[in-house]
């Protein structure tokens, strides 16, 4: 039986003009989860990265921390059927205020609990966005990017020789699409999945020929055993 790990990138650069790049925090998480293979002594025969440049920052860091002889055999490739959903996106199209600074920041300023304030509105984006009324409004309707994310699993699974070890660098909707799709849960549980991953977390999927199951969802524990108290974060 193969195994896939999913790894949710580290923490990104939220709030600055580019997201799309692994904050310092988010570079340490990475190599606390490379120390922790690295201890565990786990071999990958393929590695493979969404083609956001968070993804690939994400497995840099973290792959710096084996040895050498563990992925010397190591296959090496980008598909981009394991990126993020456009998120921005999303909440501009319920929230279009949002995209003017000058509107989301004095917003943030305003709630004692920014962070749970936000998860609200994040939240109502999200039901309209699966809520399928407004499908023409995306340029990726909820529809869509569920079907890329398990067509990206079901041919990375489809190609893997049988019991091959895989680890995949991608981002927290595609993980929680994916196991909303392998565990077959209704369209609302994906909200709380979402907002559960942290940075850095590993999901670990088996395969076999024609199936696929989930093994264990979010483990953190090399976080929690190898950093300091801001090492769990959760964008």
């Amino acid at each position: 039986m193969g195994q896939i790990y999913l790894v949710r990138h580290g923490q990104a650069s939220f709030g600055s003009a580019d997201y799309d790049q692994l904050s310092v925090l988010g570079t340490e998480q990475a190599r606390l989860l490379g120390q922790w293979f690295a201890n565990s002594r786990q071999v990958f025969q393929r590695v493979v990265t969404g083609a956001m440049k968070r993804h690939r920052q994400t497995a840099d860091a973290c792959l710096a921390e084996l040895p050498k002889a563990l992925l010397a055999d190591t296959d090496w490739q980008t598909d981009a059927g394991f990126n993020e959903f456009d998120h921005e996106q999303v909440l501009l199209r319920h929230r279009p205020d949002f995209a003017d600074p000058a509107a989301f920041k004095p917003f943030m300023a305003k709630h004692a609990e920014a962070e749970r304030a936000f998860r609200v509105i994040f939240d109502e984006a999200m039901a309209r966005w699966m809520g399928g009324a407004h499908d023409a409004d995306y340029t990726e309707s909820w529809p869509a990017f569920r079907a890329r994310c398990v067509g990206a699993l079901e041919r990375l699974a489809a190609a893997a020789a049988p019991a091959q070890t895989i680890v995949v660098f991608t981002s927290g909707g595609t993980i929680a699409t994916l196991c909303h799709h392998l565990l077959g849960l209704p369209d609302e549980q994906l909200f709380d999945l979402t907002a559960s991953l942290v940075n850095c977390s590993v999901t670990k999927l088996l395969y076999q020929p024609g199936k696929v199951g989930l093994s264990y969802l979010n483990n953190y524990a090399h976080l929690e055993w190898l950093g300091e108290a801001d090492a769990v974060t959760y964008r």
